[in-house]
């Protein structure tokens, strides 16, 4: 594809993550879009892999890619594992000649799958990602795709972090407002100022060895009650 074309697109992208969306359609925007733009995608997703196995398979344009997420993590093997937690491409001309992948490479024959580019996903210490595209062709993928999947996985990569940030952001908020309310609750009661009622809260939270916010959400459930 040109390079006015890609320009053109990724333009759109950032567009649409600028207006309020969520994490997945901002990702299935990028499955959308890898198959707009690289002829050779039947379909895609992707997949972000946690410590201690946990994964997720997201954005798919088809229940393929769950499919084959499900079956990597099962065999603990095959290229968007490897994308997601080492190699930064991991390219597959013809999984019935693959041998990477003993187990997995059958089973995406067995599925109809004969090609896949898996491109990592720059996201979390403690998460690996990767954007995945598979066809049912020998041969889908070239070298000029390799670099346009490694522009939408960073699109992506981005999206991901972002809300990731958002929702941190908007757990300390709800965090802070739910002590302030039981701080509230608490000089309303026993008649004392803030910072003694903030220790008053702390030291609930030490003898119990309950968290100070569950603490704080225990006195506002005692005024609902």
């Amino acid at each position: 594809m040109s390079p006015h074309s890609l320009a053109q697109r990724m333009a759109d992208l950032a567009r649409a993550s600028a207006a309020p969306r969520s994490v997945d359609e901002v990702l299935s925007d990028v499955t959308t879009t890898a198959r707009e733009l690289i002829p050779g995608t039947d379909t895609a997703g992707i997949l972000l892999v946690g410590k201690g196995g946990k994964f997720e398979s997201l954005a798919g344009l088809s229940e393929v890619p769950h499919q084959l997420d499900e079956l990597q993590m099962t065999f603990n093997e095959g290229p968007c594992v490897q994308a997601a937690v080492g190699d930064l491409i991991v390219r597959t001309d013809d999984f019935r000649t693959e041998e990477r992948w003993p187990k997995y490479a059958p089973a995406c024959v067995d599925i109809g799958v004969l090609s896949g580019l898996s491109v990592k996903l720059y996201t979390a210490e403690r998460t690996a990602g990767a954007l995945n595209l598979f066809s049912f062709k020998p041969n889908a993928f070239d070298t000029e795709d390799e670099t346009v999947a490694a522009i939408l996985a960073a699109h992506a990569a981005a999206a991901i972090l972002a809300g990731r940030h958002g929702e941190q952001l908007e757990s300390a908020l709800s965090t802070r407002d739910r002590i302030g309310q039981a701080k509230g609750i608490i000089m309303e009661r026993y008649g004392v100022d803030d910072v003694r009622a903030f220790e008053m809260l702390k030291q609930l939270s030490q003898d119990s060895n309950v968290r100070l916010v569950d603490v704080a959400q225990r006195v506002i459930d005692t005024r609902n009650s």
